[in-house]
């Protein structure tokens, strides 16, 4: 069985879970913090960061991206990426947008964290234009279809779903809702899927990891 350490409400994990469980593929879930002194982190991915994925044999894949690439050419059944180079390319797209519109509000969510005197007010309202202009590529990309790419859910709906549903939880403030009526029926119709329900993402408190 696979092992996954994640860090919760990390929607990077969260894409792997999701991935996993349309796959129907078991995994044991492990919560790691990766800065604490105690973190098994480091012997798993170089890079300290999580998420990674733990093969039976103990080799580790890390790097959200990557994992799920790793998972469908390892579990190409059933396949969560289109065969079309088109539809390859437009998916990596919507990765592209969701995976940088979390990267960007990750860094507002910690310069939140300091001292109100230590905050630039600069770095988070540019973090936050990224954010921003990455949802209106999203929701233009979208358009009125039930799915990112095609007519089925693949990597594209899971990257942007669990960027949204993260946003719920660390960004409430976005009106990413009232912004893009597209985003938020794609949101909630992702929702009702039972990998999307298995692991809905939750707020902890400031010591723990968001990425």
């Amino acid at each position: 069985m696979y092992r996954l350490i994640s860090a919760t409400p990390s929607p990077y994990a969260r894409k792997v879970r999701i991935q996993l469980a349309e796959k129907s593929i078991p995994f044991e879930l492990i919560t790691e913090v990766p800065w604490n002194r105690d973190t098994a982190t480091p012997k798993y991915n170089p890079l300290e960061k999580l998420p990674v994925l733990i093969c039976q044999n103990g080799d580790s894949v890390y790097e959200s991206r990557f994992i799920n690439e790793w998972v469908e050419l390892k579990h190409p059944e059933p396949p969560l990426v289109r065969a079309d180079p088109d539809e390859i390319i437009l998916t990596k797209r919507f990765e592209v947008l969701s995976d940088g519109i979390c990267d960007a509000c990750v860094l507002v969510f910690w310069e939140r964290a300091r001292s109100e005197a230590a905050q630039s007010q600069e770095w988070t309202a540019r973090q936050l234009r990224k954010a921003e202009g990455g949802l209106r590529e999203i929701s233009r990309l979208l358009a009125d279809n039930e799915y990112c790419v095609s007519d089925r859910l693949t990597l594209a709906d899971i990257a942007v779903g669990s960027c949204l549903g993260w946003l719920n939880v660390r960004m409430p403030e976005m009106p990413w809702r009232d912004n893009h009526p597209n985003l938020t029926a794609l949101h909630d119709r992702l929702e009702e899927r039972p990998s999307f329900k298995g692991s809905v993402p939750y707020a902890q408190v400031i010591s723990d990891p968001v990425v």
